[in-house]
């Protein structure tokens, strides 16, 4: 009792301490993230400049001054950042898209959603296909079914994503006769939620999650068949082998429990990697997510939208790095213990 009772105390000091790394490293990434965004010549009044110059409306040096003095982005860029980090955690107020003419929250507030719901269907495709195939890749090592899986994982691992995106808009289109641009037809586009526009989101879902989910399906698959096959070798499975248990019983109580330890050590790269590659597919396939967003806002300098999406980005991050250790320590006694 007195062991659990410790383990519980230092448990919830683990929690609270790695809490509290995780408010500082947020609040030093959105900092850089605000610094490297200003990084690149020019601001927002330039680009918004050059596209009227390229519309044969050309603008004046004073109006450009004035527009730099209305934005606020005339003064030092730790005096923009001081204003823009205090007013997003006294009010929540995440700043104001010059290129949108909106307030950021409003903006990801709208787009967030799909975002999300893409990349926690991209994640349960990757792991659902990928544990069961690895697991029996390991178990049948060198079979026929084994090799074609390691071919097909290695193709996977060596398509771009978005290449792989307008192979299935092109076979969508002339097999199906369906258009899989986007996350819904367009007499859905606009529509209120209902359960016909939730049918058409999912025809249209399947696209972009496995085009985001293949190069990732394919890595885990490897990664799984290596663990899986390097515990099947350990002494302690041969003494439970010679003892007695059924092979699907000693292959899921030891040497797949044990070969999922690296598997939820990557999960937030996973993750990482998913919202990370959405933001080129979203363009290549015209999705109404955060990633037609984010990219247009780094190539105009609108920086409290690009920084707000950083710092999403960087949150989902952190947060699925806490969600990772969490799920080590309730899976693995030994680290537990440690």
């Amino acid at each position: 009792i007195l062991d659990n009772k410790y383990l519980e105390s230092l448990m919830i000091r683990f929690v609270i301490n790695r809490f509290v790394y995780m408010i500082l490293t947020l609040a030093a990434v959105s900092m850089v993230a605000f610094v490297l965004i200003q990084l690149p010549p020019g601001d927002f009044a330039d680009s918004y400049a050059n596209k009227r110059q390229q519309a044969g409306a050309p603008i004046k040096v004073e109006e450009l001054d004035e527009i730099r003095r209305r934005l606020g982005i005339d003064k030092p860029w730790y005096i923009q950042y001081g204003k823009w980090i205090s007013n997003m955690v006294l009010e929540g107020d995440m700043g104001y898209s010059w290129e949108w003419r909106r307030p950021v929250s409003d903006l990801i507030a709208e787009r967030l959603p799909l975002t999300l719901l893409l990349a926690f269907s991209t994640l349960i495709l990757m792991y659902g296909l990928a544990i069961p195939i690895g697991i029996y890749s390991a178990v049948r090592q060198y079979s026929v079914t084994d090799h074609i899986f390691s071919t097909v994982g290695y193709v996977g691992l060596a398509i771009p994503n978005f290449l792989l995106a307008l192979i299935l808009m092109y076979l969508g289109q002339q097999w199906f006769g369906q258009s899989v641009g986007g996350l819904f037809s367009p007499e859905y586009q606009d529509a209120p939620w209902s359960w016909p526009r939730v049918v058409n989101l999912a025809e249209h879902l399947w696209v972009p999650v496995v085009v985001l989910g293949t190069a990732g399906t394919a890595y885990l698959i490897r990664t799984i068949r290596a663990s899986t096959l390097d515990e099947l070798d350990k002494m302690y499975v041969m003494a439970a082998r010679a003892g007695g248990l059924s092979p699907m019983h000693l292959l899921l109580k030891y040497p797949v429990r044990m070969a999922l330890n690296p598997i939820v050590a990557t999960l937030v790269w996973r993750l990482t990697y998913v919202i990370s590659g959405a933001p080129i597919v979203g363009v290549v396939i015209s999705l109404p997510d955060t990633g037609p967003l984010f990219l247009p806002a780094l190539l105009n300098q609108d920086m409290y939208l690009a920084g707000g999406m950083v710092l999403i980005y960087c949150a989902f991050t952190i947060i699925g790095t806490f969600i990772s250790d969490l799920l080590l320590v309730l899976l693995d006694r030994r680290i537990r213990m440690e």
